[in-house]
């Protein structure tokens, strides 16, 4: 509206020509002839008539017109329940706006057309998407990431690759950014890389403000979220507070976002073509991109990440704490039946009288002890493998004891303590069986024949199974139980095989 104002002040107060009003304004000749006109036929005179403002003269001078598709607009015409619209493509992802519309139409025929439908929803629903800008003061917030990029680090040996994850911090006010490879992301790994960002940073911020991974938050929640209790120690000993980005929230961790997006461009892109072959070496190739990174000048401001750091978020950061965090990680775990709990995908056992117990898990990088009502009951050394059982012998029953130290050599010299013959016997019924393990019960049922019987009696049956081949704890027993040890041997043989041998005979070789 300025330039209508200044062509009316220039024509009827300095009565200049239209040429002259056009230089003087920067508009073309029918231009001016054309604003002189509405303002003529809406009675407008300079100076402005009380009551006129920018608001009233676009709308006397300038009616918005409605678009038209070259047919009558219909009497009546409904506007859709644009809410209801979107609560149905927001709940349920098979309905389209093709649908709706097509309801909509049943129920109002000389409503809307579909491109019109389509353009007035979209009009709707720009004004719900609105962004908050958000001022970041200084020293005040750390947000902290994830990114989606990872790296690979070549074994020395095999060549095989593994991958690496990149961990991403960035303060709000200067956006200065700290990135580091880890091996997983786990706990351990975590705060490990929060520490190295805080000493990059050279002080704690007030608030760290993490996506919602297991790590910084255990369950997830837009109004209360639970939040890790070996991440929330660490808060409490660096003396910061965790406000965790609501779920599905980009928007509200958008400064990391970003800072993620610029890692992966300068530093996950610009390494693409290294090879790595410890976590060491790529941590200092992303220290020298890092260094970079932070004294690139902004594009729309002034400085840089390192200057503004430097004037703005160092002066307000409070000081790192004296001692460092102790690196330990608790969690809880249920004892299983076979008396271990699983922690970090192994398994590590306490004494068996626990099972079903509840019990806490307080883990560091070497050690992983178990305590049960505030009292340490188990300590082991922490694997790094997965799917193994640690396990103390001290922690089995006795009876589980017993078992695990029968072998076939200890089965045998237990026999021996019988006789030759029984040892002779548990040797037949071992390697008879597809493992010795298998022969364990039949041998152990026959040691005790010898406690309901007599070892020689047990002796003479073993002495008479061997000869007639009934290598089996129930021929023992049948022996034993019908005297037939008592018997001399040589009344009980078979007579002596007559067949000559003959190759084609099965089995001929056991009558030579």
């Amino acid at each position: 509206m300025r330039k209508l104002w200044e062509v009316l002040r220039l024509r009827f107060e300095l009565n200049l020509g239209y040429q002259q009003i056009g230089r003087s304004c920067s508009l073309g000749v029918g231009t001016v002839h054309k604003y002189l006109k509405r303002a003529e036929a809406a009675g407008l005179t300079w100076p402005l008539p009380d009551g006129w403002d920018d608001a009233r003269a676009e709308a006397e001078l300038f009616p918005r017109r409605e678009i038209t598709t070259g047919e009558p607009k219909p009497a009546g015409r409904t506007t859709p329940d644009f809410a209801a619209v979107h609560e149905q493509l927001r709940t349920n992802k098979y309905v389209t706006l093709q649908l709706l519309w097509e309801e909509y139409r049943q129920t109002h025929p000389e409503g809307y057309r579909y491109s019109r439908f389509c353009e007035l929803y979209q009009r709707w629903r720009s004004k719900l998407d609105v962004v908050l800008r958000q001022d970041h003061k200084a020293g005040e917030k750390m947000f902290v990431d994830w990114a989606g990029a990872t790296m690979p680090v070549y074994d020395r040996h095999t060549g095989q690759p593994w991958t690496a994850s990149l961990f991403v911090a960035t303060l709000g006010a200067s956006s200065y950014t700290w990135a580091e490879a880890t091996r997983d992301q786990q706990m351990e790994s975590w705060l490990r890389a929060h520490v190295h960002a805080l000493e990059h940073f050279k002080g704690v911020p007030a608030l760290a403000i993490p996506d919602n991974t297991k790590t910084g938050v255990t369950k997830a929640h837009r109004y209360d979220p639970d939040l890790n209790p070996t991440y929330y120690n660490f808060a409490l000993h660096y003396g910061f507070g965790i406000v965790p980005a609501r779920p599905y929230r980009a928007r509200d961790k958008a400064k990391v976002e970003n800072a993620v997006q610029v890692a992966q461009r300068w530093i996950v892109a610009a390494l693409r073509h290294r090879k790595f072959f410890s976590l060491a070496d790529l941590n200092q190739a992303i220290v020298e991109l890092l260094a970079k990174l932070n004294q690139r000048p902004f594009r729309k401001k002034d400085g840089t990440r390192t200057t503004l750091w430097e004037t703005l978020d160092r002066p307000a950061l409070r000081p790192l704490p004296a001692e460092a965090f102790d690196m330990s990680e608790w969690s809880r775990a249920r004892v299983n039946i076979d008396y271990h709990v699983a922690f970090d995908a192994n398994f590590y056992s306490v004494p068996y009288g626990l099972v079903q117990e509840l019990v806490e898990i307080r883990s560091t990088p070497a050690t992983v002890e178990i305590l049960h009502r505030g009292a340490r009951v188990a300590s082991h050394l922490r694997s790094r493998g997965r799917g193994l059982a640690i396990t103390n012998e001290e922690h089995r029953p006795k009876s589980h004891r017993a078992h695990l130290e029968w072998t076939p050599g200890r089965m045998v010299h237990w026999a021996s303590t019988i006789g030759p013959h029984t040892a002779r016997l548990f040797e037949r019924i071992m390697n008879d069986k597809p493992h010795p393990e298998m022969g364990y019960r039949g041998c152990l049922g026959i040691i005790r024949l010898a406690n309901k019987y007599t070892p020689q009696r047990v002796e003479a049956a073993a002495e008479r199974a061997l000869l007639t081949g009934a290598c089996r704890y129930k021929s023992v027993e049948s022996i034993l139980k019908n005297s037939l040890d008592q018997v001399p041997v040589t009344q009980s043989l078979p007579p002596a095989a007559t067949t000559p041998p003959h190759d084609n005979i099965r089995g001929s070789e056991y009558f030579e």
